[in-house]
């Protein structure tokens, strides 16, 4: 079974919602992690956001990337440039791929406002995740 690790600043939005969608979308077919080069908290609002997709999050932990170090990974996704520049070196073969998604986490205005950044955002992800699997554990190629 393939192992794949989402990494991120703080653990607490993008990475969390990209490991949402590649649990879902995996099913069986992959152990699913993800990480921050620190530790924030899963924000309530990722949380929300994932909720108004049928996705439950609500029992993600906020994990540091020392945690999983003896882990062989197949992938290591990174999710903000802050984490693809301050990602640990891994011993192992682990395929490295990198996309930057805006962080909704400073996202400003009405609560309204905020909440449609991280739609957007999870959106966005949540492709991202799709195609993810599609290419890398179902040996198909799925174009954006």
């Amino acid at each position: 079974m393939k192992k794949v690790l989402v990494l991120c600043t703080g653990n607490s939005c993008r990475s969390q919602i990209a490991e949402g969608y590649l649990r879902y979308f995996a099913g069986d077919k992959a152990e699913i992690y993800s990480a921050g080069i620190e530790t924030h908290g899963v924000n309530p609002k990722a949380i929300e956001i994932m909720k108004r997709d049928g996705i439950d999050i609500s029992r993600h932990t906020s994990n540091n990337i020392d945690e999983y170090t003896a882990i062989d990974f197949d992938y290591v996704i990174t999710v903000c440039d802050h984490a693809k520049e301050n990602c640990p070196y891994f011993p192992s073969g682990a395929v490295k791929l990198h996309h930057n998604f805006p962080d909704p986490a400073k996202a400003k205005g009405s609560d309204e406002e905020v909440m449609e950044t991280f739609r957007e955002v999870r959106e966005m992800v949540r492709k991202y995740a799709q195609n993810f699997i599609n290419k890398n554990l179902n040996n198909k190629n799925v174009s954006n």
